[in-house]
């Protein structure tokens, strides 16, 4: 009997991952549910990519009206970062640059802003292009947390990983003995907020 595919199990590999990070622009803070800590997670997320050696993608939705990413996450060592219209990430230039940089991609970790739209497309877009999907709930918010709640048991049922900052992390270490398992355990000192949790009850008690 053959192996199924390990990464539509949930493992995940640093040479065939990328990270993109959503829209998370200043101008959004005043209306997001827990922007800070969308902001605490991309920066830890932009950090450890660069110990993985994973590239990250960033867009920034109609910038000319709605400004840049904040200036609270550093993106001097991203691979790209892209203007946008449509709310999906997986714009052709986006496409291209994944081609061209990751070629056996096999897994991306989406984090940003907000879950309902900009990111449901962009996971949307990439199941079907048979790529694996890990987005972090401690890493995605809206304005709405109806929406987000709701956004959450969409994706999970489209067969993405709704997961978290510090599962994504450790299972790209896989191993103790990994050369950056001490970088990384640093990062993951905090713990995820548990006011950001993905709990089915939690959620229908809300509706």
């Amino acid at each position: 009997m053959a192996a199924r595919n390990i990464f539509k199990l949930g493992a995940l590999e640093a040479q065939r991952t990328a990270f993109l990070l959503c829209d998370i622009q200043e101008t959004f803070r005043p209306h997001i549910k827990y922007f800070g800590e969308v902001v605490r997670v991309a920066n830890k997320m932009v950090e450890a990519a660069k110990h993985f050696k994973i590239p990250v993608y960033v867009s920034e939705q109609y910038p000319k009206g709605l400004g840049h990413t904040t200036k609270d996450i550093s993106l001097e060592d991203a691979a790209l970062v892209y203007e946008k219209t449509r709310f999906s990430m997986y714009t052709p230039e986006l496409q291209e640059r994944l081609k061209k940089d990751v070629p056996n991609l096999s897994s991306v970790v989406l984090f940003g802003i907000e879950a309902h739209v900009c990111i449901e497309q962009t996971v949307i877009d990439l199941l079907n292009e048979d790529i694996a999907v890990h987005v972090l709930a401690d890493g995605v918010s809206s304005r709405s947390l109806m929406d987000r709640g709701l956004a959450f048991q969409r994706m999970q049922s489209l067969g993405c990983f709704v997961t978290t900052s510090e599962n994504v992390l450790f299972k790209l270490l896989r191993d103790k003995d990994n050369s950056v398992f001490k970088y990384i355990s640093k990062l993951n000192k905090e713990p995820t907020v548990d006011t950001l949790g993905f709990d089915n009850n939690n959620i229908s008690s809300k509706l």
